[in-house]
Protein backbone atom coordinates (compact mmCIF):
# COMPACT_ATOMS: atom_id res chain seq x y z
CA UNK A 1 0.00 0.00 0.00
CA UNK A 2 1.42 3.44 -0.87
CA UNK A 3 2.62 5.53 2.02
CA UNK A 4 0.28 8.35 0.96
CA UNK A 5 -2.71 6.00 1.36
CA UNK A 6 -1.63 5.16 4.88
CA UNK A 7 -1.46 8.88 5.74
CA UNK A 8 -4.97 9.62 4.39
CA UNK A 9 -6.90 7.09 6.54
CA UNK A 10 -6.11 8.60 9.97
CA UNK A 11 -6.86 12.10 8.65
CA UNK A 12 -10.22 10.96 7.26
CA UNK A 13 -11.06 9.23 10.52
CA UNK A 14 -10.27 12.37 12.53
CA UNK A 15 -12.49 14.45 10.27
CA UNK A 16 -15.33 11.96 10.64
CA UNK A 17 -14.99 11.96 14.42
CA UNK A 18 -14.96 15.76 14.49
CA UNK A 19 -18.07 15.87 12.31
CA UNK A 20 -19.87 13.39 14.59
CA UNK A 21 -18.92 15.44 17.65
CA UNK A 22 -20.25 18.61 16.02
CA UNK A 23 -23.55 16.93 15.15
CA UNK A 24 -23.83 15.49 18.65
CA UNK A 25 -23.17 18.88 20.23
CA UNK A 26 -25.77 20.47 17.96
CA UNK A 27 -28.35 17.82 18.85
CA UNK A 28 -27.67 18.27 22.55
CA UNK A 29 -28.02 22.03 22.29
CA UNK A 30 -31.28 21.65 20.38
CA UNK A 31 -32.59 19.17 22.94
CA UNK A 32 -31.63 21.49 25.80
CA UNK A 33 -33.34 24.39 24.06
CA UNK A 34 -36.52 22.33 23.66
CA UNK A 35 -36.36 21.29 27.28
CA UNK A 36 -36.09 24.90 28.44
CA UNK A 37 -38.99 25.92 26.20
CA UNK A 38 -41.13 23.14 27.66
CA UNK A 39 -40.31 24.13 31.25
CA UNK A 40 -41.02 27.80 30.57
CA UNK A 41 -44.32 27.04 28.86
CA UNK A 42 -45.34 24.58 31.57
CA UNK A 43 -44.53 27.07 34.32
CA UNK A 44 -46.78 29.71 32.75
CA UNK A 45 -49.50 27.23 31.77
CA UNK A 46 -49.81 25.69 35.23
CA UNK A 47 -50.44 29.11 36.72
CA UNK A 48 -53.46 29.46 34.43
CA UNK A 49 -54.76 25.91 34.74
CA UNK A 50 -53.16 23.25 36.93
CA UNK A 51 -55.08 20.54 35.03
CA UNK A 52 -53.73 21.47 31.60
CA UNK A 53 -52.85 18.41 29.52
CA UNK A 54 -49.34 17.59 28.32
CA UNK A 55 -50.45 17.96 24.71
CA UNK A 56 -51.67 21.49 25.42
CA UNK A 57 -48.40 22.33 27.16
CA UNK A 58 -46.46 20.98 24.17
CA UNK A 59 -48.52 23.20 21.88
CA UNK A 60 -47.77 26.25 24.00
CA UNK A 61 -44.07 25.38 23.96
CA UNK A 62 -44.10 25.02 20.18
CA UNK A 63 -42.80 21.45 20.23
CA UNK A 64 -44.27 18.12 19.17
CA UNK A 65 -45.96 16.00 21.80
CA UNK A 66 -43.39 13.27 21.19
CA UNK A 67 -40.60 15.74 22.01
CA UNK A 68 -42.26 16.60 25.31
CA UNK A 69 -42.76 12.93 26.22
CA UNK A 70 -39.12 12.12 25.45
CA UNK A 71 -38.06 14.68 28.05
CA UNK A 72 -40.90 14.10 30.51
CA UNK A 73 -42.66 10.74 30.15
CA UNK A 74 -45.35 11.57 32.72
CA UNK A 75 -47.23 14.64 33.85
CA UNK A 76 -45.83 14.25 37.35
CA UNK A 77 -42.27 14.20 36.01
CA UNK A 78 -42.87 17.45 34.12
CA UNK A 79 -44.56 19.30 36.98
CA UNK A 80 -41.92 18.18 39.48
CA UNK A 81 -39.16 19.41 37.19
CA UNK A 82 -40.94 22.74 36.78
CA UNK A 83 -41.13 22.98 40.56
CA UNK A 84 -37.39 22.27 40.85
CA UNK A 85 -36.66 24.81 38.12
CA UNK A 86 -38.62 27.57 39.86
CA UNK A 87 -37.00 26.83 43.21
CA UNK A 88 -33.56 26.93 41.58
CA UNK A 89 -34.30 30.35 40.09
CA UNK A 90 -35.14 31.72 43.52
CA UNK A 91 -32.09 30.11 45.12
CA UNK A 92 -29.69 31.24 42.38
CA UNK A 93 -30.97 34.82 42.68
CA UNK A 94 -29.08 35.16 45.99
CA UNK A 95 -25.68 35.08 44.30
CA UNK A 96 -26.80 37.44 41.55
CA UNK A 97 -28.17 39.97 44.05
CA UNK A 98 -24.97 39.89 46.12
CA UNK A 99 -23.01 40.81 43.00
CA UNK A 100 -25.17 43.88 42.42
CA UNK A 101 -25.92 45.32 45.86
CA UNK A 102 -24.87 45.45 49.49
CA UNK A 103 -25.51 42.22 51.45
CA UNK A 104 -28.34 43.54 53.65
CA UNK A 105 -30.05 45.07 50.62
CA UNK A 106 -29.60 41.79 48.73
CA UNK A 107 -31.16 39.89 51.65
CA UNK A 108 -34.17 42.21 51.70
CA UNK A 109 -34.61 42.00 47.92
CA UNK A 110 -34.29 38.21 47.94
CA UNK A 111 -37.01 37.91 50.56
CA UNK A 112 -39.23 39.97 48.25
CA UNK A 113 -38.50 37.45 45.50
CA UNK A 114 -39.46 34.69 47.91
CA UNK A 115 -42.75 36.45 48.64
CA UNK A 116 -43.49 36.71 44.93
CA UNK A 117 -42.70 33.03 44.49
CA UNK A 118 -45.00 32.11 47.36
CA UNK A 119 -47.88 34.13 45.90
CA UNK A 120 -47.52 33.48 42.17
CA UNK A 121 -46.21 29.91 41.92
CA UNK A 122 -48.77 28.20 44.10
CA UNK A 123 -50.42 26.55 41.11
CA UNK A 124 -47.30 24.51 40.45
CA UNK A 125 -47.31 23.03 43.93
CA UNK A 126 -51.09 22.51 43.72
CA UNK A 127 -50.62 20.56 40.50
CA UNK A 128 -48.28 18.18 42.31
CA UNK A 129 -50.50 17.48 45.30
CA UNK A 130 -51.92 13.99 45.13
CA UNK A 131 -49.11 12.86 42.82
CA UNK A 132 -46.13 13.79 45.00
CA UNK A 133 -46.09 13.78 48.79
CA UNK A 134 -45.76 17.00 50.72
CA UNK A 135 -42.61 15.63 52.32
CA UNK A 136 -40.98 15.18 48.93
CA UNK A 137 -41.94 18.70 47.85
CA UNK A 138 -40.44 20.09 51.04
CA UNK A 139 -37.27 18.08 50.46
CA UNK A 140 -37.00 19.40 46.89
CA UNK A 141 -37.13 23.04 47.98
CA UNK A 142 -35.67 23.09 51.47
CA UNK A 143 -31.98 22.59 50.76
CA UNK A 144 -31.55 25.15 47.94
CA UNK A 145 -33.66 27.79 49.71
CA UNK A 146 -31.87 27.39 53.05
CA UNK A 147 -28.55 27.40 51.20
CA UNK A 148 -29.36 30.71 49.52
CA UNK A 149 -30.55 32.21 52.79
CA UNK A 150 -27.38 31.05 54.56
CA UNK A 151 -25.25 32.74 51.90
CA UNK A 152 -27.11 36.03 52.29
CA UNK A 153 -27.00 35.92 56.08
CA UNK A 154 -23.27 35.13 56.12
CA UNK A 155 -22.50 38.04 53.79
CA UNK A 156 -24.64 40.45 55.80
CA UNK A 157 -23.16 39.31 59.10
CA UNK A 158 -19.63 39.65 57.73
CA UNK A 159 -20.44 43.21 56.70
CA UNK A 160 -21.80 43.86 60.19
CA UNK A 161 -25.22 45.04 59.01
CA UNK A 162 -27.28 42.36 60.78
CA UNK A 163 -27.03 40.81 64.21
CA UNK A 164 -24.71 37.84 64.53
CA UNK A 165 -25.76 34.24 64.96
CA UNK A 166 -28.99 34.29 62.93
CA UNK A 167 -29.77 30.73 61.85
CA UNK A 168 -31.08 30.23 58.31
CA UNK A 169 -33.44 27.47 59.40
CA UNK A 170 -34.95 29.71 62.07
CA UNK A 171 -35.34 32.62 59.68
CA UNK A 172 -36.99 30.43 57.04
CA UNK A 173 -39.47 29.29 59.68
CA UNK A 174 -40.30 32.95 60.39
CA UNK A 175 -40.64 33.61 56.65
CA UNK A 176 -43.41 31.03 56.56
CA UNK A 177 -45.82 33.94 57.02
CA UNK A 178 -45.34 34.73 53.33
CA UNK A 179 -47.35 31.63 52.42
CA UNK A 180 -50.19 32.79 54.67
CA UNK A 181 -50.81 36.01 52.76
CA UNK A 182 -53.94 36.31 50.65
CA UNK A 183 -52.99 36.09 46.94
CA UNK A 184 -56.12 37.96 45.87
CA UNK A 185 -55.52 40.83 48.32
CA UNK A 186 -52.79 43.43 48.68
CA UNK A 187 -50.16 40.81 49.34
CA UNK A 188 -47.33 42.93 47.93
CA UNK A 189 -47.95 45.84 50.28
CA UNK A 190 -48.45 43.60 53.28
CA UNK A 191 -45.38 41.50 52.48
CA UNK A 192 -43.30 44.67 52.15
CA UNK A 193 -44.43 45.97 55.53
CA UNK A 194 -43.84 42.66 57.27
CA UNK A 195 -40.42 42.21 55.67
CA UNK A 196 -39.45 45.72 56.81
CA UNK A 197 -40.32 44.73 60.38
CA UNK A 198 -38.28 41.55 59.99
CA UNK A 199 -35.28 43.47 58.66
CA UNK A 200 -35.49 45.89 61.60
CA UNK A 201 -35.23 42.89 63.89
CA UNK A 202 -32.24 41.51 62.02
CA UNK A 203 -30.48 44.89 62.16
CA UNK A 204 -31.05 45.28 65.90
CA UNK A 205 -27.72 44.75 67.64
CA UNK A 206 -25.76 44.77 64.38
CA UNK A 207 -22.13 45.91 64.90
CA UNK A 208 -22.36 48.64 62.25
CA UNK A 209 -25.55 50.03 63.77
CA UNK A 210 -24.04 50.10 67.26
CA UNK A 211 -20.92 51.90 66.03
CA UNK A 212 -23.02 54.47 64.20
CA UNK A 213 -25.17 55.04 67.28
CA UNK A 214 -22.09 55.55 69.41
CA UNK A 215 -20.57 57.98 66.91
CA UNK A 216 -23.77 60.03 66.73
CA UNK A 217 -24.23 60.32 70.52
CA UNK A 218 -23.57 63.91 71.74
CA UNK A 219 -20.30 64.39 73.57
CA UNK A 220 -20.60 64.01 77.32
CA UNK A 221 -23.95 62.16 77.09
CA UNK A 222 -24.35 58.43 77.61
CA UNK A 223 -25.09 56.14 74.67
CA UNK A 224 -26.43 52.61 74.58
CA UNK A 225 -22.92 51.33 73.98
CA UNK A 226 -21.45 53.22 76.93
CA UNK A 227 -23.42 52.07 80.00
CA UNK A 228 -20.59 52.85 82.38
CA UNK A 229 -21.18 56.59 81.91
CA UNK A 230 -24.55 56.22 83.55
CA UNK A 231 -22.83 55.30 86.76
CA UNK A 232 -20.26 58.06 86.38
CA UNK A 233 -23.02 60.64 86.02
CA UNK A 234 -24.96 59.25 88.96
CA UNK A 235 -21.94 59.27 91.24
CA UNK A 236 -21.00 62.78 90.22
Amino acid sequence: MPASGMDERPQSTEEEIAAIERRTASLRAHAQHNRERILEAASEALLDDEDLSLNEIAERAGVASGTLYRHFPTREALVLEVYRHEVKLVADAATDLLERMAPAEALREWMTWLAEYAMTKGGIADALHGAVSGERLAAESYRPIVGALSTLLAASEKEGTIRSGVDADDLLLVLGFLWRLEPDGDWEGRASRLLDVLMDGLRAGAPVGEREAAAQAPAGEPSETQPERLFDTASG
